[in-house]
């Protein structure tokens, strides 16, 4: 999995449609909608990569957990508790 960062630093203007009740409210707060999306975007962004890496490492875990299952942890015989 590529890791590489969500922010550039550039702008670049897109055009959104919101619901208008939101939008008002948003305003009537003075609230930055463009803030706010961004963040929620970018949340959104990570939490699909987080599912992803999660996807793609399942079987790697699943291999791993078995293997300690069998064998035990490999320094277990170091650990003092």
């Amino acid at each position: 999995m590529e890791h590489r960062p969500i922010a550039s630093g550039k702008r670049k203007p897109v055009n959104l449609s919101l619901d208008t009740g939101i939008v008002e409210a948003a305003r009537e707060a003075g609230l930055n909608l463009s803030q706010i999306s961004e963040a929620g975007i970018a949340a959104a962004i990570k939490q699909e990569r987080e599912r992803r890496w999660r996807e793609e490492t399942r079987a790697q875990a699943a291999g791993w957990a078995k293997w300690v299952e069998e064998n035990g942890l490999p320094l277990d015989r170091y650990r003092l508790f």
